[in-house]
């Protein structure tokens, strides 16, 4: 009984430090914008998330489809990212074709190196979906 008490602490303090490690490469492994949605009663919802650029425009990446702020983008595509203090309306278009996904990864990989590795142990690369950012005319 004593062993399987020691291999259960064990495993939740590595489950801790993989924990606190993702959560460092995520905020600090490189920039980090904020992203603002609204749900159906209007409530605003924060998340922080990596960008990349390409192709003239900002593409961002959702773990999952059912990631909670992908779940959330307005009708039309609203949202509202904050990049270097400036705050502003864009149009998030998912982009369910494969290619820009992978496209969207290899650019990750290369702006935030290790961090993406470590974070990408966690997540299901070909469930990822890429969300191109178009800015909103005021």
């Amino acid at each position: 009984m004593k062993r399987a008490l020691q291999a259960i602490g064990v495993l939740v303090i590595a489950a801790m430090v993989l924990g606190i490690g993702v959560f460092a490469a995520s905020e600090w492994g490189g920039e980090v914008v904020d992203l603002y949605t609204r749900d159906a009663a209007a409530q605003e919802h924060h998340t922080r998330l990596w960008i990349v650029e390409d192709d003239g425009a900002w593409w961002l990446r959702a773990g999952t489809p059912g990631s909670g702020w992908l779940a959330r983008i307005g009708p039309g595509g609203a949202v509202e990212v904050q990049r270097d203090g400036v705050r502003a309306v864009y149009r998030a278009s998912p982009e369910p074709d494969p290619g820009r996904r992978d496209r969207t990864h290899a650019l990750m990989r290369e702006k935030y190196g290790g961090a993406d590795r470590l974070i990408g142990l966690l997540r299901d690369g070909e469930r990822s979906v890429a969300v191109r950012l178009e800015p909103l005319e005021p």
